[in-house]
C-alpha cells in the first residue's frame, strides 16, 4: 500500500502536479484501491486543520504584510545601515542584521525575501558588491526568518508531533542568533580578503536619533512578541493577535500610512498563502494517514534505532535525509510527511523533541537554497532579474555558514534547550 502511495505521489511531482493535490490525489486513489472508506479522506482532513495553535499561521501572515504595507521596513535597513554600515562590507553586514529583526515580524523566509529583498539587492548593488553576492546573502540572510519566532514552520511542526509550540518558538531564539553571527563572520572574512566597499553613508548624530525615534514603534512589535512568549502571558495564538492589533494601532494611529485599501489587500494575501499552507496541511494528513495504517512509523523507527542507539548518529542520518528531502520537496510538505515518521524513533533514542524540531526546520530551510526545487532562488530571481544558476553560484558560499550553524545545533542540545529550560525554572 505505502509502495503504490509513493509511486503516485513521486509521479505526480515529476509530471508538474502541485505538492498539495499530489499528497491528497496519491492518498486517495490509494485509499480507493485497496478499498479503504472513502469517507476518511474529508475526516482525516478536517481533524489536521482543527488546531488551535494552526490559528498562528494566518495571523503572523497578516501582521507581516501590515507592517510591510506600513513601509517601515526601509527604513529600518536605514537606521541599522546608519549604525554599522560604515564598516568594510558594512551594508552586508546590515541585511543580516535587518533580517533577524525583521524575522520578529514575518515567520517566514519567503516573506523576509519579499519585504526586503529588493532593497537589500539594490543597496548592495549601488555600494559596488557584485549582484550574484548580494542575492545570495539575500537568500541566506532569509533563513533566519524560520528560525527565530515567530515561525510559521516551527508552529506546524508543533502541531504535528504534539511538541509545545511556545517552547518550540523560545529554542529557536539562540540558533537564530548563533546563524546571525556565523554569517556576519564570514562576511567580515569576505569583506577582508575581496576589500568589499565601506557604506558612503556618513550620517550626523541627530539624523541617527530622528530615524531610531521614526523607527521605534515598528522595532518594539518583535520585542512585543518575544516577551509575551517569554513571560507566559501570550501562546503563539494569542501573541499572534496581539501582533496584529499592534500592526494595525501603529500603522493608522502612529506612521498614518496605513490605509484600508492596504487593510484589504494585506487580508487578500494572507487568505491566499493561508489557503495554499493549510491545503498541503490538510492533504498531508491523509497522506500521513495511510502511511500509518501500513505501519511505516513504526518499521522505520524500527530500522533507525536498528542501525544505531546514539543520539549523535541517528541525527546525523536524519540530517543527510532531510537536506536530501529539501532539494526535492516543499519545506512544510516535509515536514507533515516526515516528521510524524521519525520524530519519535528519535525521541525513544533520547534526543530532545525541542532539539529535533529545531533541526528538522533548519534542514528544511536549508532546502530553500539548494536546487531544483528551493523556492528562494526562484523568488530572487525573479525580484534581481537574474537567472537562477546565477542566483545559485551566489548563495553556494553561504551554505557554510548554514551548514555549521546546522552542525553546531545538532551536537550540542543547550543551544536550543537551554533557554526554555532556564525559563521553565
Amino acid at each position: 500500500m505505502s509502495l503504490l502511495l509513493v509511486l503516485l505521489f513521486a509521479g505526480m511531482l515529476v509530471i508538474g502536479v502541485p505538492v498539495a493535490v499530489s499528497l491528497g490525489l496519491s492518498a486517495a486513489v490509494t485509499i480507493m484501491a485497496f478499498g479503504l472508506p472513502v469517507n476518511v479522506l474529508a475526516q482525516r482532513a478536517v481533524n489536521a486543520l482543527d488546531s488551535v495553535q494552526l490559528l498562528a499561521v494566518p495571523l503572523f501572515i497578516l501582521a507581516a504584510g501590515l507592517l510591510s504595507a506600513m513601509g517601515v521596513t526601509g527604513h529600518m535597513f536605514d537606521l541599522v545601515r546608519m549604525l554599522v554600515g560604515r564598516v568594510r562590507g558594512g551594508v552586508a553586514q546590515v541585511t543580516v542584521l535587518v533580517n533577524l529583526i525583521f524575522s520578529g515580524i514575518s515567520g517566514a523566509a519567503l516573506a523576509d525575501i519579499g519585504a526586503l529583498g529588493k532593497i537589500q539587492i539594490d543597496q548592495m548593488v549601488g555600494q559596488g558588491y557584485r549582484k550574484d553576492f548580494a542575492a545570495g546573502l539575500t537568500i541566506a540572510a532569509a533563513t533566519i526568518g524560520p528560525i527565530f519566532p515567530p515561525s510559521i514552520p516551527i508552529i506546524i511542526y508543533a502541531s504535528v508531533t504534539n511538541v509545545s509550540a511556545v517552547q518550540l518558538l523560545i529554542a529557536g531564539i539562540v540558533p537564530a542568533l548563533l546563524i546571525t553571527v556565523f554569517l556576519m563572520i564570514q562576511i567580515g572574512f569576505i569583506a577582508a580578503f575581496r576589500s568589499l566597499p565601506r557604506d558612503d553613508a556618513r550620517p550626523a548624530a541627530a539624523a541617527i536619533l530622528r530615524q531610531a525615534v521614526f523607527t521605534f514603534p515598528a522595532l518594539v512589535t518583535p520585542v512585543l512578541l518575544i516577551a509575551g512568549l517569554l513571560s507566559g502571558w501570550f501562546g503563539p495564538t494569542e501573541v499572534a493577535a496581539v501582533t496584529v492589533a499592534y500592526a494595525l494601532l501603529i500603522g493608522f494611529g502612529v506612521y498614518r500610512t496605513l490605509t484600508w485599501r492596504a487593510v484589504w489587500d494585506s487580508l487578500l494575501e494572507t487568505v491566499d498563502a493561508t489557503a495554499n499552507i493549510l491545503f498541503i496541511v490538510a492533504s498531508a494528513a491523509v497522506f500521513a494517514w495511510v502511511l500509518t495504517l501500513d505501519r511505516v512509523p513504526a518499521l522505520a523507527g524500527s530500522f533507525l534505532l536498528g542501525l544505531s542507539d546514539n543520539p549523535l548518529v541517528l541525527l546525523f542520518l536524519v540530517n543527510v535525509l532531510l537536506l536530501l528531502v529539501g532539494m526535492v520537496l516543499e519545506s512544510i510538505a516535509a515536514i507533515l510527511i516526515i516528521a510524524p515518521i521519525v520524530a519519535p524513533a528519535l525521541h525513544a533514542a533520547g534526543v530532545d523533541p525541542l532539539q529535533l524540531g529545531i533541526v528538522f526546520v533548519l534542514n528544511l530551510m536549508i532546502g530553500l537554497l539548494t536546487p531544483p526545487v528551493g523556492m528562494s532562488l526562484y523568488m530572487v530571481s525573479i525580484i534581481a532579474r537574474m537567472p537562477v544558476h546565477t542566483v545559485v553560484r551566489g548563495c553556494a558560499p553561504f551554505l557554510v555558514s548554514l551548514l555549521i550553524s546546522l552542525a553546531v545545533v545538532s551536537a550540542v542540545p543547550a543551544v536550543t534547550t537551554w533557554l526554555p529550560q532556564s525559563l521553565g525554572k
